[in-house]
């Protein structure tokens, strides 16, 4: 069944994320501002797969225009895929 969960990054051009989601796999992710093709490009990608995986490879990614320049929008979107387990429990979804 599907299910969305809304996330407001931070120190990013994006203004905020919804993820939609059944169990542990992504249907999509719908995001507001912030470089449209690239992220259209990385929701594209992230259909289908499992959200520890999606984690595992955006975590961690660094943009220059970064309001601090230690995080991107994958970054974020890592960020609230980690939110979104945690607000369902222990961390499993």
């Amino acid at each position: 069944m599907e299910q969305t969960f809304t996330y407001i990054p931070q120190n990013v051009c994006s203004r905020k994320l919804v993820i939609h989601y059944d169990g542990d796999v992504i249907l999509g992710i719908d995001v507001v501002g912030g470089c449209h093709g690239n992220l259209q490009g990385i929701s594209a990608l992230a259909k289908g797969m499992k959200v520890d995986e999606v984690v595992s490879r955006l975590k961690g990614i660094e943009c220059r225009g970064s309001r601090t320049q230690r995080t991107s929008c994958p970054d974020q979107i890592a960020l609230a895929l980690e939110a979104m387990k945690a607000s369902k429990g222990h961390g499993e979804i």
